[in-house]
């Protein structure tokens, strides 16, 4: 109860929560949309779908500063690789938000004379940038944990014998790509923190995707992935460890 508690009080919990709401609706209401019995219902989550999202919009009028010190943060960083991933995907964040907070305050009337499409536009665009960046990321920390691993020698009498209790893949597949699969998941499973990291920005890259036409795809998918990314970032809120850092 206790973590329940925590984690509700904080600004980024409950904006999880929301999200993981938001994109559950528009989830149900696209695997509803066919249903004639279900009309009412959809129209009551299309409206909760509207509300949530229309609430988070005023819950990250501040994250504009947050983004602009972490992208301060993590150019201090040794890693230049880490410094130049991290600093655009936050200053790419920290656009996307300024984007939002502006389209925020064109749907309550304190802004009137903006184009709201190219605004959109720009705001699916800088969010893109930031996703690409934090994926990079994440493509760097996997291979030097494939390279580390590669080098222990207890994992390479482990991927040998697996190589040789395998007979049959190795036939069907080439052993070298094989042998990097292996390494590849071992290397993930051994770091939960980077799998997680990798399977949420790969999530939250489809909706970027869709709204700039790149990759169109549904709104179930849309949803779906949505949802997917929402409770990844709900389980690293509650479980820190579980977090990539930096």
């Amino acid at each position: 109860m206790d973590t329940v508690v925590k984690f509700t009080s904080q600004s980024q919990g409950r904006d999880r929560i929301f999200r993981a709401t938001q994109y559950a609706c528009a989830l149900s209401i696209y695997l509803l949309r066919n249903n004639s019995e279900r009309k009412d219902l959809v129209a009551k989550l299309k409206s909760l779908e509207t509300n949530i999202s229309a609430g988070r919009k005023l819950f990250r009028l501040g994250n504009t500063i947050n983004s602009i010190e972490a992208a301060k943060r993590t150019m201090q960083l040794s890693d230049r690789v880490l410094c130049l991933c991290l600093t655009a995907a936050n200053a790419n964040r920290a656009l996307y938000f300024i984007c939002d907070n502006v389209l925020w305050a064109r749907s309550v009337g304190l802004i009137r004379d903006i184009d709201k499409e190219r605004w959109s536009l720009n705001s699916s665009r800088c969010y893109f940038l930031s996703l690409v960046m934090s994926l990079t990321r994440d493509v760097y920390v996997v291979v030097q944990l494939m390279t580390q691993r590669a080098r222990d020698e207890h994992f390479r009498h482990k991927m040998e014998m697996h190589l040789r209790e395998s007979p049959e893949v190795a036939e069907a597949v080439v052993p070298q790509l094989d042998a990097i699969l292996y390494l590849l998941f071992d290397s993930l499973k051994s770091h939960p923190a980077v799998a997680l990291d990798t399977l949420k920005n790969v999530c939250d890259l489809f909706i970027p995707l869709d709204k700039l036409g790149i990759y169109q795809s549904n709104a179930g998918v849309v949803g779906f992935c949505g949802l997917m990314s929402s409770v990844i970032g709900i389980i690293t809120l509650l479980q820190p460890k579980l977090r990539l850092k930096p």
